[in-house]
């Protein structure tokens, strides 16, 4: 395959989403060989290349306006997540971030179980363990459809968290959820209160 056909396939690549060094590892050399290449053409159409080599991930992001620039049209879609959504985010960055403090493997494999214990804590008490469960897997699918999860082959209940939740939940979008987080606690003591 020669230079031209390898860019179109990356960029097409990285256009669909996510590129990780362990899942397209016939890619992940080209694309560090042509990485110049690939910024340039995608910087043509507003969008920057974001590459870790480290945790071994590449993706597209839309490129904030220059100083006297018009703001080209929103390429990369935003996503308004849920409550529900981002605190499991919030939950699963932390445990990723204890997983990497104590070193050792690279890839943290969560149970179901493990999960539900972390977040009953935050939901509503509720005597429908059913329900609680059937709630909580449609959050967890959410998370695995936005690419942050990844389900074990064979193994219905364990995900590995993806690196790539460290790159979408930094210190600034973990300050921003705990201002909603202090606002929606404000608003339901408020109704409590009525």
């Amino acid at each position: 395959m020669n230079e031209e056909s390898r860019l179109g396939q990356l960029v097409i690549t990285l256009f669909q989403g996510v590129l990780y060094r362990d899942a397209e590892p016939l890619l992940w050399q080209p694309l560090i060989d042509l990485q110049g290449r690939v910024r340039d053409h995608c910087g043509t159409i507003g969008l920057e290349l974001i590459l870790d080599e480290a945790e071994g991930y590449a993706y597209l992001r839309q490129r904030p306006a220059r100083e006297g620039q018009p703001e080209l049209p929103r390429l990369v879609q935003r996503r308004a997540l849920s409550y529900p959504v981002s605190l499991l985010l919030v939950l699963l960055r932390k445990k990723l971030a204890e997983f990497d403090a104590a070193g050792g493997d690279t890839r943290l494999v969560i149970a179901r179980e493990q999960i539900v214990d972390e977040v009953r804590l935050f939901f509503p008490e509720t005597g429908n363990e059913a329900r609680l469960l059937d709630r909580l897997d449609a959050h967890l699918n959410k998370i695995v459809e936005l690419g942050f999860l990844r389900r074990l082959r064979g193994e219905e209940h364990e995900f590995e968290v993806r690196r790539i939740l460290k790159a979408f939940v930094d210190a600034q979008w973990l300050g921003e959820f705990e201002q909603r987080l202090a606002e929606y606690q404000a608003h339901a003591a408020a109704e409590g209160e009525e």
